[in-house]
């Protein structure tokens, strides 16, 4: 893993910056199937809530400037998935394909089995269209368990979901303590 790479929590001062990465997947990418790019105001009540409800949300450093960041969220809202999240990573583009992206899933994994989640789901835009994000997934332990196809229309073409899966701790080989 690249050693100059810092990951910290999300600060109120990274939503610019946050932002910027965004827009970037939303008006270029099949990272994300938004198709208006949210303003920073929009991408701080987003932080605000996740954070607020105990969700990790964590940038990538380097050389003092955020070169990507990673969230998790509640898959669904009824109750019963709440030992379930769903991550979600967005680098800037250039910084793809230097590692910060396994640095960022890396550290989620680990801050969501600290708060007892039991597993995590990726729900890949674009499907096999997105194979670094495919790739990265795999090397950190999840497994393709489904694909909905044509899910999305997006830059005049449908897109696929890749749904992928890793257990967090003990995952479903026992029974959880409430959180």
């Amino acid at each position: 893993m690249p050693r100059d790479i810092l990951v910290r929590r999300t600060a109120e001062t990274d939503l610019p910056a946050i932002t910027a990465i965004y827009s970037e997947a939303v008006r270029a990418g099949a990272g994300s199937f938004e198709l208006e790019v949210p303003d920073v105001t929009e991408m701080a009540r987003r932080w605000r809530n996740r954070v607020g409800k105990g969700y990790p949300h964590i940038v990538a450093i380097r050389d003092d400037a955020v070169i990507g960041y990673a969230y998790t969220g509640r898959y669904r809202t009824h109750p019963a998935y709440r030992f379930l999240v769903e991550d979600s990573i967005y680098i800037a583009p250039d910084a793809q394909g230097a590692g910060v992206g396994r640095v960022l899933l890396s550290e989620l994994i680990k801050l969501c089995e600290g708060r007892g989640f039991r597993q995590m789901i990726a729900l890949i835009a674009g499907g096999t269209e997105n194979p670094s994000s495919v790739r990265l997934h795999d090397r950190l332990g999840f497994r393709q368990v489904g694909l909905i196809e044509g899910s999305a229309f997006k830059h005049g073409r449908w897109l696929d979901i890749l749904l992928m899966q890793r257990a967090l701790g003990e995952g479903k080989a026992s029974l959880p303590r409430e959180r």
